[in-house]
């Protein structure tokens, strides 16, 4: 695992936000990568895929969205949504001095680069939607839903562990328990106390709990249709996945002909990018963008 450099800025309402900085290794300039994470994860799920992409010649910015690991937790949960969320971004991108880049957007990221293409397709050279796209399965949104913002307090990494293999352990049945443990680490802050809790604010569960769970929207997928047929784009699928079912991804490749497309076998939602069938994916991907 690279080193990286400590990169804060302002979002929407001056909240302070942070992002992880990898420097690309030496060569020529090549576009950099915003790796934007899930609902209720972080900027360390990609302490491993970062340093891989920045072993490729590319800088990659690895964002702690607004109400997750070291960003700010916002006073106003109304602000917990993607337009917020993209906005955020495109500020970290002005202040980064980044005209273009590559967005890995995993589950609600990829949602959060879909917005981004709206508001300022020239931001976005390609785009990798890792497990999400305009057409959900309910079956993935109602799992999802039961458990966000429920998470209680624990005292052990070892009890930490068991929550992240409860929630995730039917996606991905070749996990070790050393796997857990790491993937605990990522998840859970400690506090002084000695309790360990999850790394994100409960309160970005209201928009949840107050809105109707929707497969589909007109707005999400004319959303994708403007990145996905605008700029060179990759669905990466879970062959597990509960969230993008062989259906959903089937509309993706037809509302887009050229999507770029790569199935993780024995994963559900979403891959972790560190499989060979992801990695793969990415290098190929990433080699036809300058």
């Amino acid at each position: 695992m690279s080193s990286y450099a400590d990169l804060s800025f302002q979002g929407v309402g001056g909240l302070d936000l942070h992002a992880r900085d990898y420097a690309g290794a030496g060569g020529r300039a090549r576009c950099p990568v915003v790796c934007l994470h899930g609902l209720t994860r972080n900027a360390a799920d990609f302490e491993d895929v970062a340093p891989f992409i920045a072993a490729q010649g590319r800088r990659v910015l690895a964002v702690d969205v607004r109400g997750r690991g070291r960003s700010a937790r916002d006073p106003d949960p109304s602000r917990y949504n993607p337009k917020v969320y993209a906005a955020d971004v495109l500020a970290l991108l002005d202040a980064a001095g980044i005209s273009r880049a590559v967005f890995i957007g995993t589950s609600m990221g990829g949602l959060i680069t879909m917005v981004i293409a709206a508001r300022r397709l020239r931001a976005i050279a390609a785009a990798v939607l890792n497990d999400v796209g305009p057409v959900l399965s309910m079956n993935g949104l109602t799992r999802i839903a039961g458990y966000v913002g429920q998470g209680r307090p624990v005292t052990s990494w070892d009890e930490a562990a068991e929550v992240v293999r409860n929630i995730n352990g039917a996606a991905f049945p070749g996990l070790s328990m050393q796997d857990w443990q790491a993937w605990a680490r990522r998840s859970f802050r400690e506090d002084g106390t000695g309790q360990l809790s999850l790394d994100y604010d409960p309160q970005i569960a209201l928009a949840l709990r107050g809105m109707k769970l929707r497969t589909s929207s007109l707005a999400a997928r004319l959303l994708y249709r403007r990145l996905a047929r605008h700029r060179p784009t990759l669905l990466i699928r879970g062959a597990l996945s509960d969230i993008v079912g062989p259906d959903e991804a089937a509309y993706m490749r037809r509302a887009a002909p050229d999507l770029h497309y790569a199935e993780v076998p024995g994963v559900g939602h979403a891959p972790l990018l560190t499989e060979p069938a992801a990695q793969d994916a990415l290098v190929r991907f990433l080699a036809s963008v300058p």
